[in-house]
Order: structure tokens, then sequence, then C-alpha cells
């Protein structure tokens, strides 16, 4: 078969385009052997000729500008074309097509989201037609085919045009395209007139009225004339023109681990989602959201609670698995127990996760002994192993051994065992004595992969799109340090610098990626985890995104965030630090600045205790910490012991000291770049709201306050942009969810730029405004693609925050409610919570996703008593219980019927919908 490649687009002097893609025919990808297009000035459009071998099944492909003048290549937006040739019976085929311009949000229309859930076709579609082998023998065939996922279930695509074959522009009488291959349309037809340009456009057609309905906004379509025997003119149109506008939707935002239902144990579980997803329907949501889902289960404690931490980025969490629904318990007296344990368990008003989980242990334990032959034995079981073996095996041979040594700490086991090798295959196998150990994490993830997969098909079967979140690093202790350490920097910590959740930065102690090697096989790593990830979700929430830019990178020695600096990054040579502010002294800008008065504000009455006890003098009144004190890790060590045990008073007097100490490991002015032996440095975050900074002279200071500003927000931006666009695709295009990024905080000013090229959505958040100098955002200004929301998890809810500043909340009150010269009212009520949900209902942005518990401030009746309890976490508090849960058994907030009205009202009204 010959392929014809013909495509319209204007270039500048010394450009060219060429076709990239997976055949022979197309170079395999490769530069140099690439089709080059010629320029057909008649046509205004660049063509070029191809013989593709017989045994391509399917062609991937796309088309590049290329400029000889400055060697800059690019491609065309959006993922691979793909061109199924199976079965095509035609000697030649011209591919008439358009070059895909990048941020076109329509794009994101095609992403699973929508294609699986919201605008899914159904089964018995009245407009599934097989296309035809072939039609009149020898005449020359055009195939309108158009990418179109926005269509109504009961409506079909069609062509209605200036040609015969196309309806003459008789509405009874247009072509009907096939959804078989949905997303894209098709219909192929011989036209009556092909030697004379036609004139058309795509319509919907109702098969009930037998009838083209509405056609397509926007100036009539064009086909140029064209004859050629035994040949396929494959027309690829471009995106149907919505005559109402870009589509919007909302959605609702809780934890699995929040649901409470009357059938769960303590927890929420896989099958409440169910019960989520009908009210979803109810009041006319388009989209669940929750946090991750994946197993944190390190040390059998609370502290597990924190889903951000995974020991495996496949395996799903066992809190969250069914008990009934794997299977009733034979053993009488154990069904008992597990009855009287879900009455004691449910009636709480918080996840109690350490007694919920100590039950669920018990009882999985005695399911997996009782269920074991029948697991085994099962297809459905086997075919899941042979499918997720990669990650299945080693995840589940880790847990036991987790469990067998009492630590996640893998340096910790056995020699033997610090490494997999061939463990998984040895302990693995059924007959091996020591088998149980390792089954019952089979058994576990078996059954939360059916149970979680069966509330992802009923959420898209009613046209609900289920929404995960993919956290930014993984867990230090996990399967994949275990198996792959060489992908992960595992002397370095992950982190977030300071912000408004926390004015000493975050410390996740996660480790930092080593970039360099993941881009060896292309990310195949990311790719892998994406492709998990979609067995589960059609749209991801991508935690912290800037990390893909730049990740704020901690030394083991430091605790808090405040010592941390960007990587990748371009530190700053001491020369250059010397010539901007006119001197270097490493004593005063890079070690910790202490003197008596700094000593006596941060520890009061304890100043001379704590000076004795810790600082040695280095004369002129300046003071260093001790060496067993020096890093913020030895001070950690230090205070824990004491700590421990101590309660009252003195356990305020401890954390005061320790907090202090902390404190004065930050007064640097420079933190040095690791591996530099001191010739290269970063600006300490922050730096001018230490004390250090403070006591420069007036000169100095202003020096220090200009190198700063040019460091953090010039001097990286085309080299941050240029990491996003290395790592970033290989997310975006690894799958066909829809793709939503987190990124609030510190945003260098090329992120927006890139997400939007790739087709990636935004936060707005209204109190976290991204616009510097605005103390609130306004949902009206957000872009189409981005995502808008009053909250999240890691703040307080509107409720809560209305109350934290009252001075604040009148401001919000008066610019952004627009009740000026009014007091605010002292509590969010009902009227003012609902004012907030409508004011981003209305906004442009594609989604308007609410945390459950902003929606329920709509309700004095339903919603929680002190908003204080709905907060889910705490970011500036390491220690935090994740303990939130759900105050009404979602059985009867699905019954609550005038507030599930009212909150459908305000969705239709603002025109979010399925299908508007």
């Amino acid at each position: 078969m010959r392929l014809r490649f013909r495509i319209p687009y204007f270039t500048a002097w010394g450009q060219r385009l060429e076709v990239r893609g997976s055949s022979s025919a197309l170079g395999d990808w490769s530069p140099q052997q690439a089709l080059r297009l010629t320029y057909q000035p008649a046509t205004n459009t660049w063509e070029g000729e191809t013989e593709l071998p017989a045994d391509v099944v399917e062609l991937r492909y796309k088309y590049v500008l290329v400029d000889d003048n400055s060697g800059a290549v690019n491609w065309e937006s959006g993922p691979d074309r793909v061109l199924p040739v199976a079965g095509e019976t035609y000697g030649t085929v011209v591919l008439d097509e358009f070059w895909h311009v990048p941020e076109l949000p329509e794009y994101e229309l095609q992403t699973n989201a929508f294609t699986q859930a919201i605008f899914r076709r159904p089964a018995d579609s009245p407009c599934h037609q097989p296309r035809p082998a072939r039609l009149r023998a020898g005449d020359a065939t055009v195939r309108f085919s158009l990418t179109a996922p926005r269509i109504a279930p009961g409506q079909c695509l069609c062509v209605l045009g200036s040609d015969a074959a196309l309806g003459a522009w008789d509405n009874k009488k247009p072509l009907i395209l096939s959804d078989a291959t949905y997303p894209m349309w098709s219909a192929d037809v011989v036209l009556a007139e092909s030697d004379k340009p036609v004139v058309y456009k795509y319509g919907l057609y109702d098969p009930q009225r037998q009838q083209c309905i509405d056609l397509e906004g926007g100036p009539d379509r064009v086909l140029p004339p064209f004859q050629g025997r035994d040949t396929l003119r494959w027309r690829h149109d471009e995106l149907y023109r919505h005559p109402e506008g870009p589509w919007r939707g909302a959605g609702v935002a809780l934890p699995v681990f929040a649901l409470r239902s009357k059938q769960g144990l303590g927890v929420g579980e896989f099958p409440d989602l169910k019960l989520l997803i009908d009210w979803a329907v109810e009041t006319g949501l388009q989209l669940v959201q929750v946090l991750p889902i994946n197993d944190t289960t390190a040390t059998h404690t609370w502290v597990d609670s924190y889903p951000y931490a995974a020991i495996s980025v496949f395996a799903l969490h066992p809190q969250y698995l069914n008990l009934d629904s794997v299977a009733p318990l034979q053993d009488a007296a154990l069904q008992q127990e597990l009855a009287e344990t879900r009455e004691l368990l449910n009636v709480r008003d918080f996840v109690d996760y350490q007694p919920v989980m100590k039950a669920k242990w018990k009882f999985l334990r005695a399911l997996y002994k009782q269920e074991k032959q029948a697991f085994l034995a099962d297809q459905q079981y086997q075919q899941f192993f042979q499918e997720q073996q990669s990650w299945l095996a080693p995840y589940a041979v880790f847990s036991g051994l987790r469990d067998r040594f009492q630590t996640v700490d893998f340096r910790q086991w056995p020699t033997e065992f610090q490494q997999p090798g061939e463990l998984p295959e040895t302990l693995l196998d059924p007959t091996h004595a020591e088998f149980d150990e390792f089954g019952l994490h089979l058994f576990i993830q078996y059954h939360l992969d059916k149970q979680l997969r069966e509330a992802v098909e009923y959420a898209r079967q009613h046209g609900v799109v289920l929404k995960g979140d993919l956290p930014i690093g993984i867990y230090r202790h996990s399967v994949e340090a275990w198996t792959q350490p060489e992908l992960y920097h595992l002397d370095q910590q992950a982190g977030a610098p300071p912000d408004d959740f926390s004015v000493t930065g975050q410390n996740w102690r996660f480790p930092t990626y080593n970039w360099d090697k993941m881009a060896e096989d292309g990310y195949q790593w990311w790719r892998q985890r994406l492709g998990h990830l979609s067995r589960y979700f059609d749209a991801l929430r991508i935690d912290h995104i800037l990390g893909f830019f730049r990740i704020w990178e901690i030394p083991n020695h430091a605790v808090e965030g405040l010592l941390g600096h960007f990587s990748p990054a371009l530190p700053l040579h001491r020369d250059e630090v010397r010539d901007r502010l006119g001197w270097w002294d490493y004593q005063r800008l890079t070690q910790p600045y202490i003197r008596w008065h700094i000593l006596e504000e941060l520890f009061s009455a304890d100043a001379n205790a704590v000076r004795e006890e810790f600082l040695e003098e280095i004369g002129h009144g300046a003071f260093r910490l001790q060496e067993f004190v020096n890093t913020q890790r030895k001070v950690e060590a230090v205070f824990a012991p004491k700590l421990e045990f101590a309660q009252g008073p003195e356990e305020q007097r401890l954390t005061r000291q320790r907090n202090g100490l902390y404190r004065l490991l930050t007064e640097v002015l420079f933190v040095e770049a690791e591996g530099s032996n001191g010739e290269f440095w970063h600006p300490r975050i922050t730096v001018d709201k230490s004390r250090t900074f403070r006591e420069l002279d007036d000169q100095t200071r202003q020096r220090m306050n200009d190198l700063y500003v040019d460091f953090f927000f010039r001097r990286h931006e085309n080299f941050w942009r240029e990491q996003g666009l290395v790592k970033l695709p290989a997310v975006r295009y690894a799958t066909d969810m829809l793709i939503c990024g987190e990124d609030l905080g510190m945003v260098p000013a090329s992120v927006p730029g890139v997400m939007r090229q790739l087709g990636m959505l935004g936060l707005n958040i209204q109190r976290m405004p991204a616009a510097t100098g605005v103390e609130f955002s306004h949902p009206n200004d957000a872009a189409y693609l981005s995502v808008v929301s009053p909250s999240c998890h890691d703040m307080s809810t509107v409720r809560g925050w209305w109350e934290e500043d009252h001075e604040r909340t009148q401001r919000f009150f008066e610019q952004l409610l627009g009740h000026y010269g009014q007091p605010a009212p002292y509590f969010a009520e009902p009227w003012v919570s609902r004012e907030m949900v409508v004011q981003h209902l209305y906004s442009p942005a594609m989604w308007a996703i609410f945390p459950l518990q902003d929606f329920m401030a709509l309700d004095e009746h339903l919603r929680r008593s002190n908003p204080l309890d709905e907060q889910i976490n705490v970011p500036a508090n390491p220690e935090h219980f994740w303990k939130y849960r759900f105050h009404l058994p979602l059985e009867e907030l699905k019954e609550a019927a005038e507030f599930n009205q009212q909150i459908r009202e305000l969705v239709e009204q603002s025109g979010r919908g399925p299908i508007h």
C-alpha cells in the first residue's frame, strides 16, 4: 500500500515539514530516515509519498517542523497519530490532515475521562455501523473522519454537504458516520462529483427522527477536487465546532478512607465508592476525586495513616478491602466477632487507624486460610498474577519479610534478604514451606484490585469520572527502593520550600529521583506507574507537579525544609557571590549567625542554660553550636529520648529548646551545593525573614535581596522549562488519562506555559493566588484548562478558614463576594458558603471540584457542628494523624432529597453538566 501525506501549513524561509513514525517507511522515528515532504504551491500543502510494508497493522506517526537555519525541531502537539491499516484493500491511501496545534483545549475531551465515562457510548449505540470493506471497485473513495467525543448517547454524527452523496444539504439525507472506533467517527463514500470542490459541515443526527437536527458552528469546510482509481482519500478533519462553547463539569473530593457507610469496618472501603458515585449522579456531579490509595503499611501504627508514604507505588492498601465481598467467614464465632467489631468501629467519628487495621489483618488471615485452595486455583487470579507479576511478586515478598523481621527498613534485614535477587521466584512457589507468609498478600491484592475495578466500571456506566492522586515521591523504605535503588538519590530528602502551609518548609523525607538514570530507558518506570494507575482512574491529579521541573532537595542532616535547595539548579560560585555582594566571608555568610540577643529572643529565661549546655563562644560576642548538636538531625537525636517521657511544662520547655536550636541552625545566608567543596552556593530560601539577614548593613542587605530575587525568579526560568519539557511528556502521553497538576506554591513562571502546551490542567485555589500582590484569586479569572476549588485536603475547609482571621475574612467578604461596607458574619453561614460555591461553579475552568465538607456547608442541619473537625491534613505538623471521617453514612446523604436537589440546581444553572 502506498501512503500519501497531505497537510496545509505555512512555513517561513528555511523551514520544512517531515513525517516521523513507527514503520521503516517513516524511518522508525529516526530523524535521518524521516519522510520529507515537499511544498506544493498550487494547493498550499506539503506532500510526500511512501510505500508501507505489507506486515504493518498499525502506523503511529507525527508531523515535525524542522528549521534548517537554526536547527530547531518542533513536533506537533498531542499524542501520536494512529492509523489502523489492517484489512485496507486500496492500492493508495491519501491522508488529508491538519497540523495539531498546541494548547487546543478540545484535545482534552479525547481523554478517558470523557470517552470512557462522561460521553461513554452505549453498547447498543444506533451509530455502531461496521465499515464496508470496499465501495464500488475502481472508484475514488473518500473517508470522512472526525474525532468528536462530545456527542449525546442517543445521537450520531453526520456529514451534510453540497455533493449528492452528502445529501445536497437536505437534512434528511446526510452521510451518517459510525462510532465503531469512537471517539473517532468515520464513514466511506463515493462522491457524485469528485472532480468539483465539495462544501460540507458536520452535524448531529437523530436516529429516531431520521434527520440532521443541528450543524456545527463556524464556516463551511471545503474538500478540494480529487480523482484517482483504486484510491482511498482519508479526510482527517479537526474538532467538531460546538456552538454552545467549551464543556464544563463539577465534581466532589473525599478520601476513600473518609467514606462512611453502614457496611464498612470503621474506615471507607472500595465498594463505598459506589455510594458516593450514586450521590454524585443524584446531584448532577460528574467526577469523584480521591487521595492516594496505595499501601502504606510500614510500622503497623497510626504513622501508616499518611497516604503519601506508600511502600509500593502499585499495591493497594488493605484497609480498603471489604471483607464480606471476599467471602463469608465459615467460622460462626469469628463471623459474630466481625459483626461486633464492625458495630464498635463504625460508631466512631474518626478513623481509628490502629484498631481498624488490627481487626482487618486478623479477619484477612482467617479468610486467606479459609479460601486459599480455591483462590490459588482461580483462573482469574492466575491471569491477574501473570499480568501484574512484575510488581506484585516483589511486593508480596517485601511485605512478608517486613512482618517477619519487624521492620520495613530492608537494610536491617539479614544480608541474604537485603536485595530481592531470586527471592520472589523461590518464596512464591505455593509448595514452599513459607509460602503463606507471602501468599496472604497476593490474596489481598487480588481482591482489592477486583473490588476497585468493579467500582471503576460502576462509575463509568453512570457517567462519573474517578480521579486518582499520584504522589510525587516514593517512600525511602519501599519495594521500589529495595528493587531499583539506582533510580533514586537515597542520600537526599524531598520536600517543599516554605509557603502558607508551613513557614519552615516541608520535609517529606522521601528520596529524590535520579532523573538521568530514569531517562536511559525513556522513563519506563514512570510509564509503567502511569499505566497501572490508568487501570483504576480516568483522570489523575499529580501531586506537586513542580517536582518535574525542580524538586526541593534537603540534605539528610536537616529536619526542616529551610536548609534545602532546588534541584536541579544553577548554584552561585563564591566568586560570583563576592562580585554581587562586594565581599566574601565564609563564617558570616554560611555559618549560623548566633549572638546573645538572639538567644534571649528564642529561649527567654532558658537562654543561659542553652548557652552553657549547647554553645561555645568564638569571640567578638559570637557563638557556635557544639559538635554534638551542629546539625538538626543531631539535635533531634539529643531531644528524642528526653521528650519520650516528658509531660506538661517540661515537655513544652524541651520542645521550645529543640525548636530554638533548629532556628539557630537556619540562621545562614547561603547553603552549600553538595559535593562542591565550598565552591558553589545557594541563597537560603526566605532569607529575608532571617535574623542574619536583618542584621546586615543597609547596602549589603539590598545587594543580597537583588541577588536572591535574581536567583529564584530569573536565573533558572529557561533551565527549569527545559527540565519540564523533557520529563513531563513521558507522563502526559503514557496513557489517555486526563492529567491535572497540583501547581501551588512557589511556581516558576515557565510552568503554566509548559502545562498548557502539554494539555495538563492546573489548580486554582481562591486563598492561594498564583498572581503576586493579590490576596485572593477570583474563580472567574481561571483558565479553561484548570480546576477551581475553594479548598483542598492540605488546608482548612471554607468554614474553618472563615473563622481563622476575621480581618482577612472581612476583606474577602467585601472584595470577592461584593458585600462592600457590610460586616461579615462571624461564622460561614450557609448563604455565605452558597455564594462561594456558586462563584466557583460559574468559573470558566473546565472543572469545579469541591471537598464534600464544603458542599455540606450549605445546609446548617447536615453539616458538622465544629468546622475544625473537617480538616483532613495539617502540613505544618509532620506527626499529623490522618483520621478524618465523613460524619454521615453515605446511605443517609443520598436520602437528603432537599439538600441534593439544591446542589443539582446550582450545578445545572451554572451550565455544568454531561453534554452542555
